[in-house]
């Protein structure tokens, strides 16, 4: 039986008319939210960002009550290696491999465009995250001293990981 969470994923370049849905995602799944400022210069900017949605068919026929939007992303081209500047996945749809598809995504992007090297910052107090990009071949590289903006309880920031996984490229 198919699970409307099995359906295709769609990446559509992310518009300034999504902000809205953006904004709203990223509220309700980061502790220090990015601001639609830091969504619009990235797109100023040239990143790759994408949208993620399911296909209409599936979102319509096997589950009208999923969101619309299931996630985004921000990447960053740099040279030979694509840096990973934000992903989201819908918080009622995590753990259902989504992530990890978006992934493998990125990473056929990183190989149609050459890049050798995905990077990515990652909060090691988020359990989630660290352990699929495990799972996926990531590795920690180094730290960022102080990286994330300061806990409302503690007062203190937080160090980044910064993770890192070679590509293989076909040979030419």
């Amino acid at each position: 039986m198919t699970s409307a969470l099995d359906t295709q994923l769609t990446f559509m370049p992310m518009q300034p008319s999504d902000m809205p849905a953006v904004m709203s995602l990223e509220a309700i799944s980061h502790s220090h939210p990015w601001t639609q400022g830091n969504f619009l210069d990235s797109l100023t900017a040239g990143h790759w960002a994408y949208c993620i949605k399911p296909e209409v068919a599936a979102k319509t026929e096997l589950a009208p009550n999923l969101p619309a939007l299931w996630g985004y992303c921000i990447l960053y081209p740099a040279v030979d290696e694509l840096h990973l500047l934000n992903i989201t996945i819908d918080p009622v749809l995590r753990r259902n491999g989504i992530g990890s598809r978006v992934m493998q995504a990125i990473e056929g992007i990183a190989i149609q465009q050459k890049m050798s090297r995905i990077i990515l910052e990652v909060r090691p107090s988020n359990i989630p995250a660290v352990k699929l990009y495990e799972r996926m071949g990531y590795t920690i590289i180094g730290v960022r001293t102080d990286y994330y903006p300061a806990d409302e309880v503690t007062g203190k920031r937080e160090d980044a990981g910064v993770m890192a996984k070679s590509i293989t490229l076909e040979a030419q």
